[in-house]
C-alpha cells in the first residue's frame, strides 16, 4: 500500500493551467498509471499535443470547455464526461467560460509531464 500526501504531490504550471501530479513515477511504485488533476483557467487552454506510447483518459470533473482534436476538429466536454485518447491521438483543451474547468487525467503506460511545463512547485 502506499498514501501519497499532499507535500509528496508536485504542481506543474504553465500559464492559466496547472497540474497536479496525484501519482507518478516520482512519487509512487506504480508503473502502470500517472493520475493527475488539471486546472485550465477561463479563457486558457491546454495546446494541441499527442502521446505517441501512451494511452490517457480524462473524467470532466467541473465546468465545460472545448476538446481541441486533430484536423482543427472541436468537441464540447463537460462536467461528467469522460473521453480516451489511444497512442497518437491528437488532444487539448480550450476553456472559454468564466469558470476553472477541471478534469483527471489518468494516463497508462505512465508519463513524467514536467517536460511539458515551464514551472513546477509542491
Amino acid at each position: 500500500m502506499e498514501i501519497i500526501k499532499k507535500s509528496e504531490i508536485k504542481i506543474l504550471s504553465n500559464p492559466g493551467v496547472e497540474s497536479f501530479q496525484l501519482l507518478n513515477p516520482e512519487n509512487s511504485k506504480s508503473e502502470r498509471i500517472t493520475i493527475t488533476r488539471v486546472l485550465v483557467q477561463p479563457n486558457n487552454e491546454q495546446p494541441r499535443h499527442k502521446h505517441d506510447t501512451s494511452e490517457q483518459i480524462w473524467i470532466a470533473v467541473n465546468g465545460k470547455g472545448i476538446l481541441l482534436l486533430a484536423d482543427n476538429k472541436e468537441e464540447v466536454f463537460e462536467n461528467g464526461d469522460v473521453v480516451r485518447f489511444a497512442d497518437g491521438d491528437i488532444h487539448g483543451l480550450k476553456n472559454n467560460s468564466q469558470d476553472v474547468f477541471e478534469y483527471i487525467s489518468v494516463t497508462s503506460p505512465p508519463i513524467n509531464f514536467g517536460y511539458a511545463y515551464k514551472k513546477m512547485q509542491y
